[in-house]
């Protein structure tokens, strides 16, 4: 068919893997900063590099357990609505299918279709029930199928991503004994990490990769002073 031949002709380019570069965000924007903001604050305590870098790992280990169980159970909630939303949906179309109708009816009318437009697409919905859910989960509901793999996916994703950021502060610690010493290196290595991370964020997302680069290091900066000025007054 002619409308077929003209979308195999034109293939449009969309970022559709947001989920996942959502979870790689959240994972290692916390890995940086959090185990970064730990280390700093227990330089700023006076104790060594190996015991910095043995809090710092059991920090990583629960951390990436931890956001990888909220990111489990986040996406496990989004499916369980959808699929109550759904079974919902299905009984008002068995129990009130005029009333349905009608709502499609609304709906194409606020795309400003006439009513002799968006008739026959009524007719032609209430002729197929599963064509009719799906219409009315999108666009009455504005809910999305869900992919089955997607709590696993996103639970592992943000732990991966949380344990591959969170190392990047401690590395230094690793090389280096003197914890005053690897703290400077520790700064270095995490504000570059989040500057590139913050780039690479603002990229994929659509915003100003510099303007995002800056705020991400920002962001990673005042938590480490946060914590670091906090450790120096407890220990004063």
């Amino acid at each position: 068919m002619a409308h077929e031949s003209l979308l195999d002709q034109h293939k449009e380019k969309h970022f559709t893997a947001g989920e996942i570069v959502r979870d790689i965000i959240i994972g290692v924007s916390d890995g940086l900063t959090v185990p970064f903001a730990l280390a700093a604050g227990l330089s700023g305590a006076n104790v060594s590099s190996s015991i910095i870098l043995t809090a710092g790992i059991a920090e990583v280990a629960a951390g990436a357990i931890s956001m990888g169980l909220g990111g489990y159970l986040a996406a496990k909630s989004e499916a369980d609505h959808y699929m109550r939303e759904l079974k919902r949906e299905e009984e008002e179309i068995i129990a009130v299918p005029d009333t349905e109708a009608a709502e499609i009816a609304e709906i194409l009318s606020e795309y400003g279709i006439q009513p002799h437009e968006y008739a026959p697409v009524v007719n032609a919905l209430r002729k197929n029930p599963q064509a009719w859910l799906d219409f009315m989960m999108k666009f009455e509901l504005g809910l999305e199928k869900p992919d089955p793999r997607r709590a696993l996916q996103s639970a592992f994703t943000i732990a991966i991503a949380y344990i591959l950021g969170g190392f990047v502060p401690l590395i230094p610690y690793m090389l280096i004994p003197i914890a005053r010493k690897a703290l400077v290196a520790s700064v270095l290595a995490t504000i570059l990490a989040l500057l590139i991370f913050g780039y690479a964020k603002g990229h994929f997302t659509g915003n100003r990769p510099f303007r995002s680069a800056f705020q991400t290091a920002l962001i990673g900066a005042v938590a480490s002073a946060a914590a670091f000025g906090l450790a120096k007054a407890v220990q004063g």
